[in-house]
């Protein structure tokens, strides 16, 4: 049935070979609350939570933020959850997740950056939105193509409330902060695994922070 199917992608991805080792491909997510206006409706962002799994191994890591409910302990627990990221980031071999090069990535180098750490190295990425083979007349969110493809994770909704709750790193908001950033990874693999399977998926082609053009995000 599906889930056997699922589980022969998950051990056929390391299968993948390069000087006779198995690639590690790093699947993550990560989610984020404003800061501070600077023009507009533009505002800073903090990373929240990230979560990742390297494909074929069991399990999702999350790290999250405002766990000791005080805030003065933020920018450390913040730097404590990248060095936590970056560590994973740099044994991967590629990165992978749903709009990755306009969202994550940038956002992730963006909080090293404020913080005053090293910034993300470049690295082979492959991006379910931006690496997606041309199609038009239909949504590329993860959710509508989970739909779509009638994945077995679903995506974990949040409402305004929720998200509110979240922002103000309240105990029952990071909660779900967590349960939301855990399901986008387990609903990624196995959407990336049918985009694969399919033939949806351009090749992984290197991301670095001095990258070119990357589009907006729509859904």
């Amino acid at each position: 049935g599906r889930i056997r199917r699922d589980r022969l992608r998950t051990r056929r991805e390391p299968m993948i070979l390069t000087r006779g080792r198995r690639l590690k491909v790093l699947d993550f997510d990560c989610e984020c609350r404003p800061m501070a206006w600077y023009g507009g409706d533009f505002v800073t962002k903090q990373p929240t939570a990230i979560a990742w799994s390297f494909i074929g191994e069991r399990g999702v890591r999350v790290e999250a933020i405002g766990e000791s409910y005080d805030s003065r302990n933020v920018l450390d627990e913040e730097r404590d959850m990248l060095e936590l990221f970056v560590d994973a980031y740099d044994r991967a071999d590629i990165v992978t997740g749903h709009f990755i090069r306009g969202f994550d990535l940038p956002l992730i180098n963006g909080a090293l950056m404020r913080l005053g750490m090293p910034g993300l190295k470049p690295k082979m990425a492959q991006d379910t939105k931006t690496d997606l083979v041309k199609a038009g007349g239909l949504s590329k969110s993860q959710e509508n193509l989970g739909a779509m493809f009638e994945l077995r994770h679903p995506k974990v909704p949040m409402n305004t409330s929720r998200w509110m709750l979240a922002n103000l790193l309240l105990p029952e908001g990071i909660k779900a902060t967590k349960k939301r950033v855990v399901g986008d990874v387990r609903q990624h693999m196995e959407l990336r695994a049918e985009m694969l399977d399919r033939g949806l998926l351009m090749a992984p082609r290197v991301w670095s922070s001095g990258g070119g053009h990357v589009e907006a995000y729509t859904p």
